[in-house]
């Protein structure tokens, strides 16, 4: 990944197992500080919504595992640069009003 690789993760209990923490520290990998209670914050969550939204629209939705998987990669290559670029931008306005309300519901 890079030396200035910085590993995110949402916190949950399973990230946090005695396992999961020994592997990070083994591999000297460091954990970005990341605020309990908000997965609204993580950039791909609001992927994975558009690409539900996308499949939900879809005239024929995918009834197997095969179309499924077929579905998704065409959506995902078809994921606009832009919707990406935003959520990258917005990171830092999420961050700083999640401080704000001290790591509840961001409001908007």
């Amino acid at each position: 990944m890079g030396l200035q690789f910085l590993f995110m993760d949402d916190n949950a209990l399973c990230h946090r197992t005695v396992a999961a923490e020994q592997l990070l520290e083994s591999e000297d990998i460091e954990r970005m500080d990341w605020p309990a209670r908000s997965p609204d914050l993580n950039p791909i969550e609001h992927v994975w919504d558009f690409l539900g939204r996308r499949l939900a629209a879809r005239t024929l939705p995918p009834v197997t595992i095969r179309e499924l998987r077929l579905a998704l990669q065409d959506e995902w290559a078809a994921v606009p640069q832009q919707l990406i670029d935003t959520l990258i931008l917005s990171m830092g306005r999420r961050c700083e009003t999640c401080l704000a309300v001290r790591g509840d519901h961001i409001p908007y």
